[in-house]
């Protein structure tokens, strides 16, 4: 919501916007010339034409009932931001995790190249040369945004270029089911332009299942499909990730274009990458895979994603204090857990890795608990709070406590409710040489700083938190 607003502002359209709490993303608000509120009130719509929701705005809310009272335009997030792409050569990032990344990286690089592009990303970007924000409103022909499927509403677009990082099953309280989750991404699929393209990965079921489905039909309208990951049978073919000085290197191996005369070689380019982890890689060629399409040549797409230092709560360093490295990351689904350990794991050396969970949505919770369980196993200590019921209501039936009670032997977990008790928790069982991480997509990324105060006030080194 608030990259829109900023890019509302940005097209000299009068923007006015309310929040229920004060928070990071305002004071940019205020700075970019938009009307900001804290707390709903309808006197707040005031001689508003157009009032734009989220999905987590209730009916209820007293700025919607002033809205539908006086008979204004009310439009979804997703229709405002597809108003927003419909002259541009739209980029649309899909996927139950990796998409706020993987949209970063083709942003950022494009910036690099001078391509002077537009993006709305649920995160800020960061570069080399500092925080890009996240929103732009860009003078070039491309348009990169984040295409949200929790809701379905990443079907307001109409893309150049769609990427889908994976079709693992989220947000069944919306969708019911496996099959009507997958079929969503088909029919997301189905609304690229023609002679547009697809990138798929090839290394997840779904994916690979969307690319047997939507192959035919699109090369039918013209639609290029590519696919990218370890397996075999991918397009662009993804290698080992090593460590280099302060780079993460991979190779990209890509088959030549159809286009291409018979018996050419294959194209090779190596990409340094400022951010760790395997999961990373593989967004990384997503990203190369679209630069393609969008006119960047192989190397010079490679040298743009050497520009991306991440993004705001994706592995994020929150600083040191000592001995101990407090990091920030958005990881809210079992896969984006398992994948931020092992990349913890890859950076903690020999430390030992502590994490805070904070879970998102009792649905998820409920849905997932095991899966949340078995990843935390990567770790050596873990604190799980009171669920984060963000646009759900309140079930008592659903706490923390369904993932620690199944967390294997070889990781301590505890279920502490309260958010402050649980950074103290942390904290206290830290010592020198550690990683902590604060995880979840609610509230807890406001835990980093307790838990820094924590340790510069004496806090950690408890030996009955150990690993056993």
């Amino acid at each position: 919501m608030s990259a829109i607003a900023a890019l509302l502002a940005a097209r000299g359209v009068p923007t006015s916007g309310s929040d229920a709490h004060d928070g990071p993303a305002l004071p940019g608000l205020r700075a970019a010339g938009v009307e900001v509120h804290v707390g709903h009130d309808p006197t707040h719509v005031g001689r508003a034409r157009t009032v734009v929701v989220s999905s987590a705005v209730r009916e209820s809310n007293p700025e919607l009932v002033r809205a539908r009272e006086q008979g204004l335009r009310v439009l979804h997030r997703s229709q405002a931001l597809a108003a927003l792409m419909s002259d541009r050569d739209a980029v649309a990032v899909a996927g139950a995790h990796g998409k706020t990344t993987t949209s970063a990286m083709i942003a950022t690089a494009l910036v690099a190249q001078g391509a002077d592009p537009s993006f709305a990303i649920g995160g800020s970007v960061l570069s080399q040369d500092g925080p890009l924000g996240g929103s732009r409103d860009g003078q070039g022909s491309v348009f990169v945004a984040e295409a949200d499927e929790s809701d379905g509403s990443f079907l307001a677009y109409e893309p150049l270029v769609a990427v889908v990082t994976n079709v693992e099953p989220d947000h069944l309280d919306h969708y019911g089911t496996r099959e009507a989750f997958e079929e969503a991404f088909v029919q997301f699929a189905g609304r690229l332009r023609p002679g547009g393209l697809l990138v798929a990965c090839a290394d997840d079921d779904g994916a690979r299942r969307l690319v047997e489905r939507v192959r035919e039909p699109l090369a039918a309208r013209g639609v290029e499909v590519v696919t990218y990951g370890r397996s075999a049978d991918a397009d662009v073919a993804v290698g080992d990730l090593r460590p280099e000085g302060d780079r993460w290197v991979v190779t990209l191996t890509a088959r030549p274009e159809p286009t291409a005369p018979a018996g050419a070689a294959p194209t090779v380019v190596t990409v340094r990458l400022a951010v760790p982890g395997e999961h990373n890689a593989l967004d990384a060629a997503a990203a190369w895979a679209a630069l393609r399409r969008l006119g960047v040549a192989p190397q010079a797409a490679a040298a743009g994603l050497e520009s991306f230092v991440g993004t705001g709560r994706r592995f994020e360093d929150r600083g040191t204090v000592a001995g101990v490295r407090v990091v920030d990351d958005y990881a809210h689904h079992p896969t984006e857990v398992a994948a931020l350990l092992r990349a913890a794991r890859s950076v903690a050396g020999e430390g030992r890795v502590l994490v805070l969970f904070q879970p998102h949505l009792f649905s998820r919770t409920r849905t997932f608990a095991q899966e949340f369980a078995e990843a935390f196993a990567l770790a050596d200590v873990v604190v799980v709070t009171d669920v984060y019921a963000a646009r759900e209501d309140p079930d008592p039936q659903v706490t923390g406590a369904l993932i620690t009670d199944r967390v294997p032997a070889g990781t301590v977990a505890s279920f502490v409710p309260g958010r402050l008790e649980a950074a103290r928790a942390v904290a206290t069982a830290a010592r020198a040489g550690d990683l902590v991480l604060t995880v979840g997509a609610g509230d807890v990324t406001e835990l980093g700083p307790v838990v820094l105060e924590l340790l510069a006030a004496g806090a950690g080194g408890d030996p009955g938190l150990d690993r056993p």
